[in-house]
């Protein structure tokens, strides 16, 4: 007899886009136990089981219809290009049915990109919080006003439905809920295998599109990698404004214009992934670790740590850096 595996059920609707369809098979997909066993099982489904346009150039044959949403553990929303939902707050109503009736039998609800705007028509993000993609927040907002819309993260758990920000962000998603299903090691393990970060900090504010500063002597990339040389003693925003020949406050203005955030926050953020790079690649102790990259104790890594990633530095070096001794177990097959 064959474990038990959480079933995912992805919903497929025209005009699909391609990466948010593939995102939850390949993610969940490589989510493996100790004994290389398959911990998910996911299938595609769409209304009466029809093909669906896809924005790749291609159609999706499903194997299942709108009855697979009846049986799934959890449902994955795949982000569209077009349709009501996104043009006038509608879903047809078989469909709306189907989500409302997941979700009030236990199921969890999640989506993708702008399959947000699906589940927002279902009528599921009544009062909630929600992401979606940045470029489509205005839209969201008009025809969703009921939602507690947050276009600045890359995903949103509230916890029985869960959104994501824009195409890449559903593998982020789709990683914390193996996270939060399994626990570190084996999301860790299954984005190691898609070749992915196992998490990325910041939230998609990073990403909207802005005026693209002058090209000149007056920006702060020469600063930002004069930093970056100096995170064992990192210098204050005082000293990176004069580096940059700038006051405190334009520097500052300038450096948001251009990074998506303060330049405190992206220097911990430098100092945190410098550790993590040290802690995988170096026999440092955690107290050296600590040091160079800017913590200065082993104390002041371990919480940052605990607070950005939610694990302690061994715990980051066992995982990413198995001892020298130890033969890594081999990777089962797809």
């Amino acid at each position: 007899m064959q474990p038990y595996r959480h079933r995912i059920a992805v919903l497929a609707l025209d005009d699909v886009v391609g990466l948010d369809l593939g995102t939850p098979a390949q993610i969940f997909g490589t989510a493996r136990d100790a004994s290389g066993a398959r911990l998910y099982r996911i299938d595609t489904c769409s209304p009466g089981r029809r093909p669906v346009r896809s924005t790749a150039g291609f159609q999706v044959l499903p194997d299942y219809g709108l009855e697979l949403l009846d049986e799934a553990d959890s449902i994955v929303v795949a982000g569209i290009h077009r349709g009501s939902a996104l043009t006038e707050g509608t879903l047809e109503a078989p469909v709306a049915h189907a989500l409302r009736r997941a979700y009030e039998r236990g199921a969890r609800v999640m989506s993708i990109c702008t399959g947000a705007f699906v589940l927002a028509a279902a009528g599921l993000l009544d009062g909630r919080p929600a992401t979606t993609h940045w470029a489509h927040a205005d839209r969201f907002r008009d025809l969703y006003p009921q939602v507690r819309l947050d276009p600045d993260v890359l995903f949103i758990d509230d916890g029985q439905v869960l959104t994501s920000a824009g195409v890449v962000a559903g593998v982020d998603l789709c990683l914390h809920v193996v996270r939060v299903d399994h626990g570190s090691d084996v999301a860790n393990r299954a984005a190691r295998r898609c070749v992915v970060p196992p998490w990325r900090d910041g939230g998609q504010a990073q990403y909207i599109e802005r005026p693209v500063p002058p090209q000149s002597g007056a920006g702060t990339a020469a600063t930002r990698e004069w930093v970056r040389e100096r995170l064992h003693e990192p210098p204050t925003l005082r000293q990176m404004a004069e580096h940059a020949n700038m006051s405190v406050r334009t520097f500052t203005r300038r450096f948001r214009e251009e990074t998506g955030i303060s330049p405190a926050r992206w220097l911990l953020r430098q100092r945190t992934d410098h550790a993590r790079l040290l802690l995988e690649t170096t026999d440092l102790t955690v107290d050296q670790v600590a040091r160079r990259a800017g913590f200065g104790t082993a104390a002041a890594l371990r919480q940052q740590l605990n607070q950005s990633i939610g694990v302690a530095p061994s715990t980051y070096r066992r995982t990413f850096r198995p001892p020298a001794a130890s033969t890594p177990p081999p990777l089962p097959a797809i």
